[in-house]
């Protein structure tokens, strides 16, 4: 008799712990997983596939059939994996590998052979692997390593030995491993972990003395493991964790307290997992999680709570997944699933449901 008693308060305490499951469940899926940074805007995927955005839509980037700017993260496309994002064009690749784009199209960047601005993302390739979008031209990784471009090449950035744009995808190299494209040029790491460079070099960001456009692709390093690039530098992480920079750093981005071009890859920092680079400013994930910065500071994008340029790497977080920056803005994604941002925020880029800067970095939930 008493088993029939303890059979009903069984019954009920299961039931409330698969709806505590189910629950737990849901809000998971709702959490961000990765995150990606444009010039003016900002992408969040969600456990779930979904991906959501924030920030400048005057060309209809965001993809959400308008071209109204967004304060606050919305719900743009299901099934999504990866997202790289233009001056005014974003290209997206779903979890079936086909490549979406939308927005501004005036070189062909949205690769759908005219010159005509779409609002919502439109399907152009199958079988894509990673993709990478400079201010006005694209290029797309493909499964079996091959890797293809459209829209803008008047600095050579394809590589291919023309300046020629194009609407429609062509293809300009194989045994691709991955690829970077800073707003007119083109970072190539091929399977040997060689790094090949084309395109602009005007503050030689590619090294050496001659700051002519590159138009066929040359290497210029080894041993790589990813790089990072602004329009003016090259911030690059080699195979045994050091990080190197080319180029530009006038403001600092170099962090070694000089004001020098590197014409020569000069070493900047040990133990390093992950870099993102803004216009002048360096993000750099270290190896045990710490998130440090240098560099330009106008609109607080390093989060250190002033407008102060920074000279030299100083420690901004701990307990840090993944950094994403671009123009003036940085956003973080911490162990924990959280999402932080700070810098400038004019289009609505840090999804704070303002338009108002920050200084220091401030917790945001697309």
């Amino acid at each position: 008799m008493k088993n029939f008693k303890i059979l009903p308060v069984l019954l009920l305490l299961l039931g409330f712990m698969s709806c505590k499951k189910d629950k737990s469940q849901h809000k998971d899926l709702n959490t961000v997983v990765k995150i990606f940074a444009g010039n003016l805007n900002s992408f969040f995927l969600k456990a779930d596939g979904t991906l959501w955005a924030t920030g400048a839509n005057n060309f209809g980037q965001l993809g959400d059939g308008t071209t109204t700017n967004v304060t606050k993260a919305k719900k743009i496309m299901d099934n999504v994996e990866m997202v790289s994002a233009g001056a005014e064009h974003t290209l997206i690749v779903k979890n079936d590998k086909t490549l979406w784009t939308t927005g501004n199209n005036t070189f062909g960047q949205l690769g759908d052979g005219t010159t005509i601005t779409a609002k919502t993302p439109q399907q152009i390739m199958a079988d894509v692997k990673s993709v990478a979008a400079g201010a006005y031209h694209s290029l797309i990784l493909k499964s079996d390593n091959t890797l293809w471009a459209m829209g803008n090449n008047n600095y050579g950035q394809f590589g291919n030995g023309t300046t020629s744009s194009v609407k429609l995808p062509i293809q300009i190299m194989v045994n691709v491993k991955s690829v970077l494209a800073a707003n007119f040029s083109t970072y190539i790491l091929r399977t040997d972990n060689s790094l090949l460079v084309a395109g602009d070099n005007d503050s030689y960001q590619f090294g050496g003395y001659n700051n002519d456009k590159v138009i066929t692709f040359k290497q210029i390093m080894i041993d790589v493991q990813s790089v990072s690039a602004s329009t003016n530098n090259a911030i690059i992480l080699k195979t045994d964790k050091t990080l190197w920079g080319l180029g530009n750093g006038e403001i600092y981005q170099f962090g070694d307290n000089t004001q020098l071009t590197a014409h020569v890859a000069k070493q900047i920092m040990t133990n390093v997992k992950a870099v993102s680079s803004g216009d002048a400013h360096t993000m750099v994930l270290k190896t045990d999680n710490t998130l440090w910065a240098a560099g330009f500071n106008v609109a607080g994008q390093i989060g250190d709570a002033t407008t102060t340029n920074v000279k030299t790497f100083k420690q901004v977080m701990t307990d840090v997944k993944e950094v994403k920056t671009t123009h003036q803005h940085t956003l973080i994604l911490k162990n924990d699933n959280t999402v932080w941002a700070t810098g400038l925020n004019s289009s609505g880029q840090l999804g704070d449901g303002t338009t108002i800067a920050k200084h220091s970095f401030t917790e945001i939930k697309p």
